[in-house]
């Protein structure tokens, strides 16, 4: 979404991002990702605000660019967490300047379903040291291990980024999911979410951006992919089945 002028302020933690093309080699693939290519910022005006599109179309190399831009580490966790087992962020994050609100926030997270074994194994790492409670969440199931460092980990006034975390859910524990992110939200947290999940895109006054048909824009929730495929398969199942197979 481009925007010309000064961005303006607004009451989230993060109000935006700006790229600087200049720091981005030429021959970069970012260069060639539709939805980024012609972004020079972008606004966040919700405390709640998903990434919507196909596979590809650059919704998790944004959100990383501004997790690494907030001081996250690349594959997750906490701004505490310093580890890498495998390097394969993106340049964008070193042309990425995050604009932040009057507020600051108080404590964050982020959390992709691409690398959460690795963070998982250092949240029981981290709680095993003095002062800490110890966890056990590789002892636990794939969803529930997810959903439990999420709960965990959501407080007041802080800023966490999901990328699909859906993943690992199942639909009632994604239901749990929606319960807690729009609790936290109306505590005074901000939240950045790539998802694929109709159900976690419906909840109630977020802001949808779709990464699809070239520059980012916002979409209502009945007009996104994930809810009219999703919508159409249920409504008209035996006929889709029949022209697939």
């Amino acid at each position: 979404m481009k925007e010309a002028g000064d961005m303006k302020m607004n009451s989230q933690l993060i109000n935006g991002i700006i790229i600087d093309w200049s720091k981005i080699e030429e021959g970069s693939y970012l260069r060639q990702i539709d939805a980024l290519k012609g972004l020079d910022t972008l606004t966040f005006d919700h405390p709640i605000t998903f990434f919507a599109g196909e596979n590809g179309s650059g919704k998790s190399t944004l959100l990383e660019a501004i997790a690494i831009a907030d001081g996250f580490n690349p594959e997750g966790g906490t701004r505490n967490y310093n580890f890498s087992t495998y390097d394969s962020h993106s340049a964008l994050c070193n042309a990425a300047r995050l604009v932040r609100g009057v507020r600051r926030s108080k404590w964050g997270y982020f959390l992709r379903a691409e690398s959460f074994y690795n963070v998982a194994t250092k949240e029981e790492e981290y709680s095993r040291e003095p002062g800490g409670r110890p966890q056990h969440f590789h002892e636990k199931s794939h969803g529930e291990s997810f959903l439990a460092i999420a709960q965990n980990s959501f407080r007041a006034n802080g800023i966490y980024l999901l990328d699909e975390p859906e993943a690992a859910l199942s639909p009632q524990r994604q239901l749990t999911l929606l319960m807690e992110i729009y609790r936290c939200a109306a505590e005074g947290s901000q939240f950045i979410i790539v998802t694929h999940s109709p159900i976690l895109l419906g909840i109630p006054d977020a802001q949808i951006l779709s990464f699809d048909d070239g520059m980012i824009h916002p979409c209502a929730y009945e007009d996104t992919d994930s809810y009219q495929v999703t919508s159409m398969f249920i409504n008209n199942r035996e006929q889709i089945l029949r022209r697939l197979i």
